[in-house]
């Protein structure tokens, strides 16, 4: 007798999901298959998706179409191309889990419109950064420890909310750079501290 697995959201969940909002709680499952993706509503408010913890490339090709938010927290690896596609997401993108971040995936990612979540990566290069400073939508990237002086004038030129609350170790030239921001900025105690520190002088 064959067994399901209860983990697995099946094309017949999601259609269960479509009947009835409320019959299925989405994020109990933790993986996907491509054509629950592909039937999954494309234009209800957050999808949540939060315990997903792997998602194809075709299953990303599908979720692209979805117009509202796409939470994707659980997700701590994906590939470039599944990145690309989710950038076309028209709204809330929530990818906490991820921890790195290719120059690939930056470069798709600035070109999303909407929120953009990445408050779990620490890596990420200053070419990816600059790129992201071009994102259209407020951005979260609150797992970053520092900036080089380089990444903080790209994205003090980004003209929407910053949340940056996990920088620690900043240099004056890259606290006097977020210091010329003129969009809303969330940061660290010690962030401030260092701007401060540069505008006293």
């Amino acid at each position: 007798m064959e067994t399901t697995d209860p983990t697995l959201l099946t094309q017949e969940i999601a259609e269960q999901f479509l009947a009835d909002f409320e019959s299925v709680d989405l994020s109990e499952f933790t993986t996907m298959t491509d054509e629950a993706a592909r039937i999954l509503p494309n234009d209800q408010d957050d999808l949540p998706l939060e315990g997903l913890t792997s998602l194809s490339d075709a299953a990303a090709t599908s979720l692209a179409n979805h117009q509202a938010g796409l939470l994707l927290q659980g997700l701590t690896e994906i590939s470039d191309e599944a990145v690309k596609s989710l950038a076309k997401v028209q709204g809330k993108l929530h990818l906490g889990g991820l921890t790195a971040l290719s120059d690939a995936a930056a470069e798709a990612l600035s070109t999303h419109k909407g929120i953009l979540y990445l408050p779990k990566v620490t890596q990420i290069s200053d070419k990816a950064l600059e790129t992201l400073a071009s994102h259209e939508g407020d951005l979260d990237l609150s797992g970053l420890t520092t900036l080089s002086p380089q990444a903080a004038e790209a994205l003090a030129n980004n003209s929407h909310c910053l949340l940056l609350f996990g920088l620690k170790n900043l240099s004056d030239e890259a606290a006097e750079a977020l210091s010329k921001r003129k969009a809303g900025s969330y940061l660290s105690k010690d962030a401030e501290i260092a701007i401060q520190r540069v505008k006293a002088k």
